[in-house]
């Protein structure tokens, strides 16, 4: 027997469909019935590639008498917080609040109103870990809902009232000032780890944000974070968090060292930290970032991409309900399928018989290969072995908001590394999106393929608007195509229509037109993912710059006023934040060039363009007269050769005809 959520599509919610619990997806009906049966509601938050909600669901959900106990006494509902960010933003914020911690699975025990009165995230099934057994836990919960109801309305009264400070924070009057950067670098000092890069201790994430970010503050000439970034880069590089054998990295590692990963990929990690590995090679030219961004890329086009053009979300940590057992090796089984190069791989790999993972080996960049043939001989052998292995999960939805984040990184790193392939793949995923998942001209958040029938779903959040303005915005630069500057400007012209808070400043999570929640939020934290506001800062400068429309500089700088004393109190929860900081410091170039787009004296000026680190930037090319903006207007070839305007706020050099000339002036 299955359950209602066998009607959905997220991968997250058809685990759960065998489930003996009565689970309701999110809904008006789920609502109803939980107001008609006069009971609480538990809602459950979880994700395709969490290895805990896959561990709580055997335990618990899948359990029979469990499932009774929840079915009885609670309307149950289940969510996927990569299809409603917004769900998870309010409840996460509630147990946060309620616990001083989050994380998923997230349980959270609300009123029929959706008012959270009592949550947490993973609880077990015995009493363990100084947490009580999950159905001791729903016991009592039935028992306060039924004999002291009051008191957890009146908590969960309270409690409301706590949450969505973030949406009601005011600007800061003061200036945005150097200050803000030169007090991150001093933070990021004191965290990072000089001996394996990275920052923090275990578990150690590759936070590719601040990476950028401390790239830009190098550039600036910030001398106290020289090394940082090829440090951390080279670290993870050589770690098992990167998979040695396909390319991609996994979310984070378990140790310092990078050696063992939380085995999950996620489509949003990779994309970053292609794009960091990218810009590290433009700046430094080192050829170990090519390699890996090379790899990455390979990685998120081969085993990522869905037939739509678009890209999928996640692979899990877990096959056949174990973390990792696709990706370790036995040594034995390594030395049978290498062969005579077993002596010459396992060297490099690191790989030893009594292994570095409970018994078998994670592989890293242990040494220089002593043959590079031999281990390419290898590495195609393991690769074919390891296709025979039962594969994780793959969460296969398309999102909005991930395809624009994917479709930006790997069209600036496709223009970095002259891949034009990858650029004609983010081009796609871009108008897989524009196409399928805009609505009536209102953007969607979730696609998928059902039964050879696209299944397109709820209304897109300010995320998903700020990153298809980014990806527009970089294949406008990547490609010369007008037609994503006019997408640029749909994308943020409707966002500001939807989601500014013109009292504030900011742009709130969920649109005028959205289901209303308990409270609107605000996504201005930069997690995994940039913050739907740190990429509007950013873009939206952009935008302006091209545009030479102040407004957009405008709505930017209302976002950095409304986190200035948080980016002082917390830089490293606003690396994304940060940058647009140092754009809005910056000296930004606007660098025109005028000529045949496809002509090989433009392509030579581009060359110059997109071999050069430069932060502060955005890039038109264009044939004279060929968009209607002021920064072209009156611009010309010379001697009709293809020429390069490096301007400054609208103001700009002499014009000039040599590439090498311009790489030059880009250099400073």
């Amino acid at each position: 027997m299955t359950n209602r959520l066998a009607q959905e599509t997220s991968p997250y919610l058809l685990q759960h469909k065998d489930n003996p619990v009565d689970w309701w997806p999110w809904g008006p009906e789920a609502l109803q019935a939980a107001k008609d049966l006069d009971r609480p509601i538990l809602l459950s938050i979880g994700y395709s590639a969490c290895h805990w909600c896959h561990v709580m669901e055997r335990e618990s959900f899948e359990d029979d008498a469990t499932a009774r106990v929840m079915n009885d006494h609670f309307v149950c509902i289940k969510v996927d917080r990569e299809e409603r960010p917004d769900l998870d933003a309010v409840y996460m914020e509630a147990v946060q609040t309620m616990t001083g911690q989050g994380g998923w699975p997230m349980t959270v025990f609300l009123t029929p109103d959706g008012i959270p009165f009592y949550g947490g995230t993973y609880f077990p099934p015995e009493d363990r870990y100084g947490m009580p057994s999950f159905t001791k836990l729903l016991t009592a919960i039935a028992e306060l809902w039924r004999d002291r109801r009051d008191q957890a309305v009146e908590q969960g009264t309270r409690l409301l009232g706590h949450i969505g400070g973030f949406a009601s924070l005011a600007p800061s009057n003061d200036p945005i000032s150097g200050s803000l950067l030169e007090d991150a670098a001093r933070s990021f000092t004191m965290t990072f780890d000089a001996e394996w890069g990275g920052f923090g201790d275990a578990p150690k994430f590759p936070q590719p944000m601040t990476l950028d970010l401390l790239m830009r503050l190098a550039h600036r000439g910030v001398a106290e974070v020289d090394g940082m970034v090829e440090r951390t880069l080279d670290a993870m590089a050589a770690g098992g968090i990167f998979d040695q054998i396909a390319g991609g990295f996994a979310r984070y590692s378990v140790d310092r060292e990078w050696v063992v990963p939380h085995f999950e990929k996620m489509l949003y990690d990779n994309a970053q930290l292609l794009r960091s590995y990218a810009r590290s090679y433009q700046g430094t030219g080192k050829e170990q970032h090519r390699r890996v961004a090379e790899a990455t890329a390979t990685w998120m086009l081969t085993e990522m991409r869905d037939p739509s053009g678009g890209f999928w979300s996640a692979l899990d940590a877990d096959s056949e309900g174990v973390e990792g057992k696709f990706y370790v090796w036995d040594f034995d089984e390594l030395t049978e399928v290498t062969g005579k190069d077993a002596e010459v791989a396992a060297a490099h790999w690191g790989a030893t018989r009594g292994g570095n993972f409970e018994g078998k080996n994670i592989l890293v960049y242990a040494r220089e290969p002593e043959d590079q043939q031999a281990i390419e001989r290898a590495r195609a052998k393991l690769l074919e072995r390891r296709a025979t292995r039962i594969r994780p999960g793959t969460d296969d939805k398309v999102l909005t908001a991930w395809n624009g984040l994917a479709a930006s990184c790997l069209a600036e790193a496709g223009s970095i590394l002259d891949r034009p392939g990858w650029i004609e793949a983010a081009a796609a995923a871009m108008d897989h999106v524009l196409t399928e998942m805009r609505v009536d001209d209102r953007l969607m958040r979730s696609y998928r393929m059902v039964d050879g029938r696209a299944d397109v779903r709820h209304l897109a959040f300010a995320e998903d608007y700020a990153f298809v303005l980014e990806a527009c915005l970089t294949l406008y630069s990547t490609t010369t195509e007008h037609r994503w500057l006019q997408e640029a400007r749909w994308a943020a012209d409707a966002a500001i229509k939807l989601f500014l808070d013109e009292l504030r400043g900011g742009f709130l999570t969920t649109g005028t037109d959205a289901e209303q929640l308990v409270t609107r939020s605000k996504d201005l934290i930069d997690n995994a993912v940039p913050a739907a506001n740190s990429v509007f800062a950013l873009e939206l400068q952009k935008l302006s710059l091209i545009t030479s429309d102040g407004t957009y500089e405008q709505h930017a700088i209302g976002i950095m006023r409304l986190m200035k004393n948080a980016m002082e109190r917390s830089p490293g929860a606003f690396g994304h934040l940060l940058s647009a900081v140092d754009l809005y410091l910056g000296d930004p170039l606007e660098i025109v060039i005028i000529g045949d787009p496809a002509g090989p004296d433009t392509q030579a000026m581009r060359d110059a363009v997109r071999t050069t680190y430069v932060p502060h930037k955005v890039v038109i090319v264009t044939e004279a007269g060929g968009v209607d903006l002021p920064l072209v207007r009156d611009r010309a070839m010379v001697d009709g050769r293809a020429t390069t305007y490096i301007c400054h706020r609208g103001v700009c050099n002499a014009p000039l005809t040599d590439p090498a000339s311009v790489a030059t002036a880009l250099r400073g």
